[in-house]
């Protein structure tokens, strides 16, 4: 990272279901087994410094990765990086979970990313937030 630029600290909020659904790799097949893939690859960007979405340095404080349906089955990776890696299992909607966790994060004065492509979403969130579609986070964890 270029230290000429200060780096913000982030927390990642992650639609899961609309980052698994973005790589075919059979995940409407399992898709509590990609969520654990993924969960996995998301614990080891916790207290990283990455490029973010706009080329500027990010600091990667904690990660929320919200699971829906089916993918609720999901169990927890071995390593959830000292906590810094929340799991929240929604009970309905996971584009409404999503949405008030940013809401409250956002009040509580945290800055926010939001990996999803999904506009509907999207146009919900403060406009504080900071959204990426999934090709950004599957970048940095090499998957594709």
């Amino acid at each position: 990272m270029n230290d000429s630029h200060p780096e913000a600290m982030s927390t990642l909020v992650v639609d899961m279901a609309n980052v698994v659904g973005s790589v075919a790799d059979g995940w409407w097949r399992d898709r509590a087994g990609a969520a654990e893939r993924l969960l996995s690859g998301l614990s080891g960007l916790v207290a990283r410094t990455v490029t973010g979405p706009d080329e500027t340095p990010v600091r990667i404080a904690g990660i929320v990765a919200v699971l829906e349906g089916r993918a609720n089955l999901a169990e927890d990776p071995p390593s959830r990086a000292g906590g810094a890696l929340e799991i929240v299992r929604a009970a309905g909607s996971g584009d409404d979970t999503v949405v008030q966790l940013v809401k409250a994060r956002v009040a509580a004065g945290d800055q926010v990313l939001v990996v999803s492509a999904d506009r509907g979403l999207g146009a919900r969130l403060p406009a504080a937030v900071t959204r990426t579609g999934p090709s950004w986070l599957n970048d940095l964890l090499g998957r594709g």
